[in-house]
């Protein structure tokens, strides 16, 4: 009897909850007409990207825009060799942009039950212990330092990129010899070829495979990357990009180095064709829904990869803070707006990609000319495209409980009727939280919200509302002489009450 009395009692709070709550709707954009106002764009952006790669002497730059998965643009100038021109399926060497890949693949072993983020790295590579930390009360080096950059070790840029080619014999032996560490591990981001060289090695160590064997089984063929690869001499001859840096008025071939340990930090080639799979994989993570998961790696956790957890800096004179994630970079600009990716940069190459997870637009451009800084004009394109195409973020769904706070509120208004507040304020259908009177009372709420409505004048409309999230959102109510911003958000309590509503002349 207690048993049945258990299950009973189970399935009417299961009721009370699913009567409160309804199954996420997915986000989407309305403009349905945005792909081809981006593709009717083509002829500008080909121009903005032909003047910057002559203006930097790049020997040549191919480029590639993302929208809703799928490459709608490509375009490229100028030669990856003498005599060839360069195309969507040109490949050059990314650089630090392998990173993202490395990272993935260690939160693919996390999922996996394999290796936990707080792990300490001498756990998989036992060399670091040999290593005294600077500090007697330093931290061991997990591995969620070395994927934030505060492993401790200095900035090491441009020493990583000549290690590129370094076999597991000499990493090792570099830390046998003693690595001498800038600060403690835990306290300042430093950008470190080392520590990604390093998360290389957890990789293989975990999975029993190598890292270009891992992350080709495990990425680049579920996403149908077919094409990319670590060694250039795998690469077809007529489809690599050979890289040059511009000294004394000419170009100078740069040599291009083999697959080493190094290759988990910058050894990855591929084609914008390819790379545009791996940009879609990332926006399809955004927004939150139900569904299908990929088979590559969980949108939780591709999402968990964007999370600005580790801050920066912050650039006054464009007003943009930033931060570095998991093998990614994350940037919010003045409007709020939000933008993801890494650039890339080695002895003949430079690249950059960016994507904007509330837009669901991405860009990808690379260049053949020693540290050839893409991300400026990446930046460019994607802010004209967004003011020319009037790009607009998705739409959020409106959640049962939301809407009908909402009508409540709007039965409310303005005069806040002694009758229908008692009815909102008890029982079963109570809609406010135990602080909202108390933080401001029924009458003054009554002054305040009349002297408002005189201001715009009678009523003639009142709006959808707009929700930020499941539980907050705004709405608003137009008079003949203005209008009236409407703000409330609600409780986690089921069902959610009305915790906060602030009016106010928009």
């Amino acid at each position: 009897m207690k048993y049945i009395c258990t299950v009973l009692f189970c399935y009417l709070c299961y009721l009370a909850f699913t009567q409160t709550h309804q199954t996420y709707l997915p986000p989407v954009f309305t403009d349905h007409d945005r792909i081809s106002k981006v593709k009717a764009m083509k002829p500008v952006i080909d121009q903005l990207f032909l003047d910057y790669a002559g203006l930097k002497k790049y020997p040549s730059l191919a480029y590639g825009i993302v929208m809703d998965g799928q490459l709608i643009m490509t375009g490229q100038t100028g030669e990856i060799q003498p005599g060839i021109k360069a195309t969507a399926s040109s490949m050059y060497r990314i650089a630090s942009m392998s990173k993202s890949f490395t990272a993935l693949s260690i939160l693919q072993l996390r999922d996996a039950g394999l290796l936990r983020l707080d792990d300490p790295v001498s756990r998989y590579v036992p060399v670091m212990q040999l290593n005294p930390f600077i500090t007697s009360d330093a931290p061991e080096i997990s591995i969620r330092h070395l994927l934030y950059h505060l492993g401790g070790f200095p900035e090491d840029n441009p020493w990583g990129d000549r290690q590129l080619a370094d076999s597991k014999g000499d990493l090792e032996s570099l830390i046998r010899q003693g690595i001498f560490f800038s600060t403690v591990p835990g306290v300042s981001f430093e950008y470190s070829n080392l520590g990604f060289a390093l998360l290389g090695q957890i990789v293989e160590k975990v999975s029993g495979k190598s890292l270009e064997t891992y992350v080709k089984q495990k990425i680049l063929i579920p996403l149908g990357m077919n094409h990319t690869e670590y060694e250039f001499s795998k690469v077809p001859k007529e489809k690599l990009a050979h890289g040059y840096r511009f000294e004394e008025n000419i170009y100078k071939e740069e040599t291009l180095l083999h697959h080493g340990s190094y290759g988990a930090m910058g050894g990855m080639i591929t084609s914008i064709e390819d790379f545009a799979k791996y940009i879609s994989l990332h926006i399809s993570a955004w927004p939150p829904r139900n569904g299908t998961e990929n088979k590559v790696l969980k949108r939780s956790s591709l999402r968990e990869m964007h999370m600005p957890s580790n801050f920066t800096g912050l650039n006054s004179r464009f007003t943009t803070a930033s931060a570095y994630e998991f093998g990614l970079g994350f940037m919010m600009d003045r409007d709020h707006r939000i933008f993801i990716g890494h650039g890339g940069g080695l002895p003949g190459f430079g690249s950059h990609w960016r994507f904007m997870p509330e837009l669901g637009i991405g860009i990808v451009s690379f260049a053949n000319l020693t540290y050839a800084g893409t991300g400026e004009i990446n930046l460019k394109i994607l802010d004209t495209i967004i003011r020319s195409a009037g790009l607009k973020p998705y739409s959020l769904p409106i959640s049962d409980i939301l809407q009908q706070r909402k009508n409540e509120i709007v039965k409310l208004l303005p005069d806040w009727n002694d009758d229908i507040v008692k009815k909102y304020s008890e029982g079963k259908t109570k809609i406010f939280a135990e602080n909202f009177f108390p933080d401001r009372s029924v009458q003054l709420r009554r002054i305040e919200t009349m002297e408002l409505i005189n201001k715009i004048g009678p009523i003639v409309n009142i709006e959808d509302i707009i929700p930020q999230n499941q539980l907050r959102g705004t709405f608003k109510i137009t008079g003949q002489n203005g209008n009236l911003k409407v703000f409330f958000t609600l409780t986690p309590e089921n069902p959610p009450l009305i915790q906060e509503l602030d009016l106010r002349i928009d």
